[in-house]
């Protein structure tokens, strides 16, 4: 799947046009295990099974990227999640920001089904890992979601929360510290704030709080007929 990214940081601005053929999501990837005990009880508490181990490293098709305005599902029991979005190109790393969309129903019966049904919306900018690495930890995501009319948070929390991402590549890679040529991978999310719930709309955010920028996506859900 073809994305294209516009760069900007320290070393100057650009665009980046890269081929992903490998995507994996970083599953159950919380550095504290206190917190990942509590993301799996919240989605055992809409009937997922625990996760075999921890991490857990999903493989998805790369054609369900998407930079689009807009996904459909089939179904009103899918929800998005924030994640980072590391990429390798031309042998450096860089870092943008993705929605593990998820079908909740599926969940329940199978995990990798149901993160295979779902497009992953990914935000057209993105940032040299290395510009960001020496303060990763600080980094915040957020999402937020339409509720009654009212724009509320749906997830927050800094960076410190998940596993080190390198660590997270070199559990992938066996070893390895850098992704191969077109691999993408999402790196772990935060707790929903009131539990998981769909929504109509999603917003998310990568913030740096050292330089106030962020990088930033949002995107609609249109719910399709689940049919017999």
């Amino acid at each position: 799947m073809r994305l294209a990214f516009d760069i900007a940081g320290a070393t100057g601005a650009g665009a980046l046009d890269i081929d992903i053929a490998s995507l994996i999501i970083a599953g159950w990837a919380g550095r504290d295990r206190h917190a990942i005990e509590h993301h799996i009880e919240e989605l055992a508490a809409i009937g997922v099974p625990r996760p075999s181990t921890v991490p857990l490293y999903y493989r998805v098709s790369d054609s369900l990227l998407t930079q689009a305005p807009r996904i459909q599902v089939v179904g009103g029991e899918s929800s998005g999640e924030v994640e980072v979005f590391l990429f390798q190109a031309g042998g450096e790393l860089f870092v943008s920001l993705s929605s593990d969309h998820t079908d909740r129903k599926l969940e329940t019966v199978s995990v990798a089904l149901s993160k295979q049904v779902c497009a992953k919306p990914v935000a057209r900018q993105a940032w040299r890992f290395a510009e960001v690495a020496g303060h990763w930890d600080e980094l915040v995501i957020r999402s937020h979601i339409v509720e009654n009319g009212t724009r509320v948070v749906y997830q927050e929390g800094r960076l410190a929360a998940l596993q080190p991402p390198l660590d997270l590549v070199a559990g992938f890679t066996g070893g390895a510290a850098m992704l191969p040529e077109g691999t993408a991978m999402l790196c772990g999310t935060v707790g929903a704030n009131g539990g998981i719930r769909p929504a109509a709309s999603f917003a998310m955010e990568l913030f740096d709080p050292h330089s106030g920028r962020s990088l930033s996506h949002g995107y609609d859900i249109e719910v399709l007929p689940e049919v017999a």
